[in-house]
C-alpha cells in the first residue's frame, strides 16, 4: 500500500484526470440520492481484499459524485456557498500530496509562514495591531468555540489576579441573529447566553445590548456579574446585517467584557472598500474569524481565527504534555496549535495563500465587490415584481425576500423542484417566524440573468 507502483502511476493520471475535468467544466447541480438509492447503487464498497482504485475511483465517479449537490456552482445560492479559484484548488491537491502537520513551527515551519502571511493581510483588512495573529482552523463554529474559550480564560485569570471569585455562572452576549455556533458553543462550554433583542434589521446595537445588561441586572445581579464575552456578528448568515460592532465596543469597554467578531461570511467584505463602513469598530475586537472558504474563495475547510493579544490565547489553548515539551513555545516561532481547539491540523490556509500570492490583493478586492453589486441588482429585480418583496435591504451579498401568500409549503415545493430539475439551489429560511427565502451571493461567475431565471419560476 505504501509504495509507489505501476498500478499508483495509473491511478495518479486517472485521478488527475479526474480532477482536471472536474475544474473544466461547469459543475454539476445534481440532487440528493434517496438512501435505500444509493446503498443499492454503490454496493458494499469496503471488503478484506480491497476492490482495487480503478473500481474504487468508478464508484465515486459514477455514483458517489453524482449525489453531491456543487456548492461551487453559479446557481447555488443557499446556506453560505463557496466558489475557490482555481489556483485554491489546484493547490489543494499540493497540500494533500505533501504531508505536512500544521501544528507546530518545529515540523511547518515553512507552512506556517506562509498561512501567517494571509493571516497578517485579514488582520490589517480588520485593523488589528501589529501583535495580532492566530490561526486557520477548520471552521466558523470551532473558530467562535475557541475564541470563547479564550474570553473565558481570560476573564478567569483578570478575577483571580483581582481577587474576586469566580462567578455563579459565565455569561456571553449576543442576538437571536447571532450564528448557530454560539449557542452550541455556549452549550458546550456550560455558559448562559444573555439574548440582546435586534433592532428591526436584527441588529445588535450598542443602546440595545447596554439595555439588556441593565434590565438583566435590575432583575438579578448575579445573572450578568459573570458577563465575560460580547459577541457581534459582522454578516450575519441569515439575512447578512452587520451588527453595530463599535456600539458592542463601547460597551465591552465599559464591562470589561472581550468583544468577539464572527465575520466567518461577511467578513470577507473588509476588502471591499464599498462595504468598509459597515465594520466601523472591528478593530476593537479582541478576536475576530472569517471563513475564506466562503466569500474569500478558497476550498474547504478554513477559516481564519485572529486574536488581538495571542498570548491570552495561548494561555488558553496550549497543550501540556512529555511528549509535546520538544514544541513548546520558543519566542519568536509560532505554533498553530496553540490558539485554538486542535492539535493535529493540517496547513488548510496554505491553499488561500497561494491563491493571494498569485492573484494579488486587488483581485479579490474587485471579486468581492462585484458580488455585491450584483446582490444590489437582484434586490432591484425583486422590486420589480409585484408578487415577491425584499425582507430587508441587501447590506453585502445575502438577499432576503418574501414570495407574497407563500406559505412553508409553497417554497419547499419549489425549491425541490428547482433542485430536482437542475435549475438552482435555493433554499426557503425563517426570520421572526415567518418562512422567506434568500439568495447567498458569492461566487463572481454568478450572473443577474442567473437570479432572474430563478425569480421567474416563482411567478
Amino acid at each position: 500500500m505504501h509504495r509507489y507502483t505501476d498500478e499508483t502511476e495509473r491511478l495518479a493520471q486517472a485521478v488527475l484526470r479526474y480532477a482536471r475535468d472536474r475544474m473544466r467544466m461547469d459543475p454539476p447541480l445534481d440532487g440528493p440520492y434517496e438512501p435505500a438509492e444509493i446503498a443499492a447503487r454503490a454496493g458494499r464498497t469496503i471488503t478484506e481484499d480491497g476492490m482495487g482504485g480503478d473500481a474504487a475511483l468508478r464508484v465515486f465517479t459514477d455514483v458517489i459524485a453524482p449525489g453531491v449537490v456543487s456548492s461551487d456552482h453559479p446557481r447555488y445560492l443557499a446556506f453560505i456557498p463557496t466558489a475557490p479559484t482555481e489556483a485554491s484548488t489546484l493547490f489543494d491537491l499540493v497540500v494533500g500530496a505533501s504531508s505536512i502537520y500544521g501544528g507546530s513551527w518545529l515540523e511547518g515551519s515553512g507552512a506556517v509562514f506562509a498561512e501567517n502571511q494571509a493571516l497578517r493581510w485579514i488582520a490589517d483588512l480588520a485593523g488589528l495591531p501589529p501583535g495580532a495573529g492566530g490561526a486557520f482552523v477548520q471552521g466558523g463554529t470551532i473558530g467562535n468555540l475557541s475564541a470563547l474559550v479564550a474570553a473565558r480564560e481570560a476573564a478567569r485569570a483578570r478575577r483571580a489576579d483581582g481577587g474576586r471569585p469566580v462567578p455563579g455562572r459565565w455569561v456571553v452576549a449576543a442576538t437571536d441573529e447571532a450564528h448557530s455556533s454560539i449557542a452550541e458553543a455556549a452549550r458546550v462550554m456550560d455558559v448562559d447566553v444573555l439574548a440582546v433583542p435586534g433592532d428591526d434589521r436584527g441588529r445588535l446595537t450598542g443602546p440595545a445590548l447596554r439595555a439588556a445588561i441593565a434590565a438583566a441586572e435590575a432583575a438579578d445581579p448575579a445573572t450578568v456579574d459573570g458577563l465575560f464575552a460580547i459577541v457581534a456578528t459582522a454578516g450575519a448568515t441569515n439575512l447578512g446585517i452587520v451588527d453595530d460592532i463599535a456600539g458592542a465596543a463601547d460597551v465591552a469597554a465599559e464591562r470589561g467584557a472581550w468583544l468577539h467578531v464572527d465575520g466567518a461570511y461577511g467578513g470577507a467584505a473588509l476588502a471591499a472598500p464599498s462595504a468598509r463602513h459597515l465594520f466601523a469598530g472591528v478593530e476593537q475586537a479582541d478576536s475576530f474569524i472569517v471563513d475564506p472558504h466562503k466569500w474569500l474563495f478558497a476550498p474547504y475547510d478554513a477559516c481564519a481565527l485572529l486574536y488581538r493579544d495571542p498570548a491570552a490565547a495561548r494561555a488558553a489553548h496550549t497543550q501540556h504534555a512529555g511528549y509535546l515539551d520538544a514544541v513548546a513555545h520558543v519566542e519568536g516561532e509560532w505554533n498553530p496549535s496553540d490558539y485554538a481547539i486542535h492539535l493535529t491540523r493540517r496547513a488548510r490556509g496554505l491553499p488561500f495563500w497561494f491563491s493571494l500570492a498569485m492573484h494579488g490583493t486587488r483581485a479579490y478586492a474587485d471579486a468581492i465587490e462585484a458580488t455585491i453589486a450584483l446582490a444590489r441588482e437582484a434586490a432591484d429585480e425583486i422590486r420589480r415584481r409585484p408578487y415577491l418583496e425584499l425582507v430587508v435591504e441587501p447590506e453585502l451579498s445575502v438577499v432576503a425576500f418574501r414570495r407574497i401568500g407563500w406559505e412553508r409549503d409553497d417554497y419547499e415545493r419549489w425549491s425541490d423542484r428547482l433542485l430536482r430539475t437542475g435549475v438552482a439551489f435555493v433554499t426557503p429560511t425563517r426570520h421572526r417566524g415567518e418562512t422567506i427565502t434568500r439568495f447567498a451571493i458569492v461566487s463572481p461567475r454568478t450572473t443577474l440573468a442567473d437570479l432572474t431565471a430563478i425569480l421567474a419560476t416563482m411567478a
